[in-house]
């Protein structure tokens, strides 16, 4: 099971998270992190930055992005290499050259998984991914119907996702209709998973995911077999979650040896 993590806020939640991240870096100066996109893991990155701000020092940690639009321009403002270079690498001092996005470029895209995977392997391994859940349950791009071991590779979107993401877009007609996703496999990988989300609209989906049959069909799901997954998430989010008393009453009687998150 999962551990899970109620919170009043997104900031509150972005606190939390940034705090496991300073304890990692502070034994682990060059941490790789997973770094997830989109609205979800902006209070991570805005927390983070006031930190950096307050004299952390990042300037070691690695970093590798969950998922790249395919056929995007990378200069597009819509690109995750824009989106992370400015979310995450330019606020949080990292070195732009040990920050990773998959290559999303059509040229080279039949190889671009494959490179990706043995640019992670080659790093060690992800310490610590951020992640956040679409509404029907997807993680990164993997979407309804990915299989558990799948790697990096490219992913056609599903209608619901480009109208989810159309909001960065003039219209949904602008969304890619292809990505590149690290895959389940990838992601079970990493050490430590921590799963973000805010809203009603995130409420099925979370509670699928945290408690419902472990199902390719709602991808999120694959966190129930990692060993140290955490789940972060507002009144809202949690709202359909059938132990949710359980698991305010675990993290309220928390061991004081056994700290939150790492």
């Amino acid at each position: 099971m999962a551990e899970v993590i109620v919170v009043g806020s997104r900031k509150a939640a972005g606190a939390l998270v940034a705090e496991a991240i300073e304890r990692l870096v502070a034994v682990q100066p060059d941490a790789v992190l997973g770094l997830a996109t989109g609205d979800t893991p902006v209070p991570v990155y805005r927390a983070l930055a006031e930190r950096v701000r307050a004299g952390l020092d990042l300037s070691a940690v690695r970093g590798f992005a969950l998922d790249e639009y395919v056929g995007i321009p990378v200069g597009h403002p819509q690109s995750y290499h824009s989106v992370i270079d400015a979310e995450v690498v330019v606020p949080l001092g990292l070195n732009p050259a040990a920050v990773h996005v998959p290559d999303g470029r059509s040229l080279g895209i039949e190889t671009a998984g494959e490179r990706y995977e043995a640019a992670i392997l080659a790093s060690g391994g992800i310490d610590l991914q951020i992640l956040g859940i679409g509404t029907d349950g997807h993680i990164g791009f993997n979407e309804p119907g990915s299989s558990f071991a799948s790697l990096t590779r490219v992913k056609t979107l599903t209608r619901q996702t480009r109208e989810d993401n159309a909001r960065f877009f003039d219209s949904v007609d602008e969304v890619p209709v292809h990505s590149i996703t690290q895959g389940l496999g990838t992601i079970l990988r990493a050490r430590r998973l921590v799963l973000l989300a805010f809203g009603a609209a995130k409420a099925h989906a979370v509670a699928a995911a945290v408690e419902g049959p472990l199902t390719a069909s709602v991808p999120a799901s694959a966190i129930q077999l990692h060993p140290r997954a955490t789940v972060v998430v507002d009144e809202e989010a949690a709202s359909m979650l059938g132990e949710l008393e359980y698991y305010r009453d675990a993290f309220e009687n928390k061991p004081t040896w056994d700290p939150v998150i790492l």
